[in-house]
């Protein structure tokens, strides 16, 4: 099964996309590490991709593209989730034209809906377990706040991203993901206007919720899907 997550920063996507990972056993592929992985091989995408880089500009998507097919294939063999890309809906046209020419199939796109300054608040409450950053802690949901400030599920001592505390930088990132002409919502809406052609299928979960309850919703909603 290969899979699109789309959902905010602070709507809980990485965390559902874990365990979507083990439940269906894919290969979880997150744009950063996509970069990362190209540029500390020496690829020939991940040469001219530093050259943007270092410059400070941004990889143009005639090289992004190839290096996310080029992982998808490689990490993605029996099934995989990507999470963090396309960022915008130019993306989401050429990754959709990509995978037509590589015969790969898309077959769910999944979107965490969440409202913004919901999400803005679960960003500033976060707590990263130093054990293990995929423990949930938030001081400002009830289900999942620490215990002082220890994980709640292994006692690991908590720490505090600093770009989790700067505002100016999480309005910066939802000014891209909820702009719905060009943004990360728009290409989500393109994934889910070939859905509605039949060419795919596309998903809601509310993601205001608790973990296990959103979880439940989006394995009830991928089994009745893929029937």
């Amino acid at each position: 099964m290969n899979v699109l997550i789309f959902g905010p920063n602070g709507s809980g996507k990485g965390t559902q996309g874990s365990l979507l990972k083990k439940k269906f056993n894919l290969a979880h592929i997150e744009s950063g590490a996509i970069f990362r992985e190209h540029i500390k091989n020496g690829t020939e995408l991940g040469k001219k991709a530093k050259e943007y880089i270092d410059k400070g500009e941004l990889v143009p998507d005639e090289i992004t593209i190839p290096m996310v097919l080029e992982t998808l294939k490689k990490q993605g063999k029996d099934g995989w989730l990507l999470d963090g890309f396309p960022r915008n809906i130019e993306q989401a046209k050429k990754l959709w034209e990509a995978l037509q020419e590589e015969g790969m199939k898309l077959d769910l796109v999944v979107e965490i809906k969440l409202d913004r300054e919901t999400a803005k608040k679960r960003i500033m409450g976060r707590r990263i377990c130093e054990n293990d950053p995929n423990h949930p802690n938030n001081i400002y949901i009830d289900a999942i706040k620490p215990i002082g400030d220890r994980c709640r599920i292994c006692g690991g001592v908590l720490k505090i991203r600093s770009d989790d505390q700067d505002e100016a930088a999480i309005n910066k990132r939802h000014d891209i993901y909820y702009d719905t002409k060009t943004g990360t919502l728009a290409a989500a809406y393109y994934f889910k206007k070939l859905a509605e052609e039949g060419k795919t299928k596309y998903i809601e979960v509310d993601g205001s919720r608790d973990i296990e309850t959103i979880k439940q919703e989006l394995l009830s909603k991928i089994e009745a899907a893929l029937k």
